[in-house]
């Protein structure tokens, strides 16, 4: 039965958080009351309430954390008491039934057990492994830092009366480090919205008088290999002697104006263009563009195990991707990829440019890339999880 669902996200505004947005519109349609709670954007979702198509948006002003971890301490601090403060109103006019609190970090378990205590069920929504995200970020070892982040996973699991993980690595993770009951994870891959990306007119002004263009969509963080990129791109020229190419990296992050700075250190400031992040008629723009996209998500324990987003906007383009050879890249991708082990930017250079001279098979990898997200990893199985997994916190 449908009642009052309270989404709690940190990580990214919504609707900009695409994942979330789906989630809620999916509960919107199975007849749920849905609220969300998240931070305001820079740029857009910047009011501090909003009821979009049935789903009524609650945000709150913060600062994202720049440094160390501790800038973290003070930005999830903020997150936790803003959160807790609106999640208070929410509840005021009728009690929420369901918790559904999306990570990172794993403290709105504190919110969730405040509101089970009125009868809500607490949903966990995995969205990372935060001990191998704090591991591949910081690379500071299992410090105390660490140790009290594996406590804070530990008790989100303890409280969580479901948990939605993103991928079968998570729900591994969920079922042996977390101590949870196989009828008690749900796996809800993140899946793009088919009909946001479709292919349009390419734009030839985009390559810069070259004749192919490679491109890099996503965040651009420590751990999310946007340097590796850049170093496998100076290999290409300098090591097979290619710069029949122009490169775009669209997108923003903690290490955007870094690896700006990387760029023209590495003399490719001519063949690299950094967009930041653009509306999205400029993304479909781009990616229509583009003849080979770039997955250089470095193998490191975070990455290794998780589905990267990337990857299948790539796909619902009927983009060919070329990635280091990961565990869940694999899953993703399948023979949409070809792959580079691990981490080797000379081997990644030269997967571009076999794909670069291959159109036959850049077209059979972006066909079998689409019929992948419009199929078997499409939004529509995913859907029925997640309403598998509300019934099942719910009974």
């Amino acid at each position: 039965m449908a009642g009052k669902a309270l989404i709690l996200v940190e990580n990214l505004s919504v609707p900009f958080d695409r994942r979330v947005w789906q989630e809620s519109t999916t509960l919107r349609d199975a007849g749920w009351d849905v609220h969300v709670i998240c931070p305001q954007g820079t740029k857009r979702d910047t009011e501090p309430y909003v009821e979009i198509d049935g789903v009524q948006i609650h945000r709150y002003p913060l600062t994202a954390a720049t440094g160390g971890p501790q800038g973290y301490v003070k930005e999830y601090g903020s997150a936790l008491w803003h959160t807790w403060r609106l999640a208070r109103k929410v509840a005021e006019s009728r009690p929420v039934d369901v918790v559904h609190a999306c990570n990172p970090p794993d403290l709105f378990y504190l919110i969730a057990k405040r509101l089970k205590r009125k009868g809500a069920r607490f949903v966990f929504d995995q969205h990372d492994l935060v001990p191998e995200l704090y591991l591949s970020r910081f690379d500071r070892g299992e410090d105390f830092l660490y140790r009290a982040v594996c406590r804070l996973e530990r008790a989100t699991y303890k409280a969580a009366d479901v948990v939605i993980a993103t991928n079968e690595s998570y729900r591994d993770v969920a079922l042996a480090r977390g101590g949870k009951q196989p009828d008690e994870v749900f796996v809800v891959r993140s899946a793009p919205a088919v009909e946001r990306f479709h292919q349009v007119r390419p734009d030839e002004t985009i390559k810069r008088g070259k004749p192919y263009l490679l491109c890099y969509l996503g965040v651009m963080g420590p751990q999310d290999g946007v340097d590796y990129a850049l170093r496998a791109l100076a290999k290409l020229r300098d090591e097979l002697g290619r710069t029949d190419w122009q490169a775009a990296f669209v997108g923003g992050g903690d290490t955007f104006d870094a690896m700006v700075a990387l760029s023209k250190e590495l003399g490719l400031a001519d063949q690299v263009e950094f967009t930041g992040r653009i509306p999205d008629a400029d993304l479909l723009r781009y990616l229509s563009t583009s003849d080979v996209c770039l997955a250089p998500d470095p193998l490191n324990p975070l990455n290794d195990v998780s589905t990267m987003n990337k990857i299948m906007e790539y796909m619902a383009m009927s983009r060919p991707i070329v990635s280091f050879d990961l565990r869940e890249a694999r899953v993703s991708a399948g023979e949409a990829a070809v792959y580079a082990p691990a981490n080797d930017e000379s081997e990644f250079a030269k997967l571009i440019a076999n794909l670069l001279d291959d159109p036959a098979e850049r077209a059979r990898m972006g066909e079998l890339g689409r019929e992948r997200v419009a199929g078997p990893l499409s939004w529509a199985n995913s859907r029925k999880a997640l309403l598998a997994a509300y019934a099942a916190a719910t009974r």
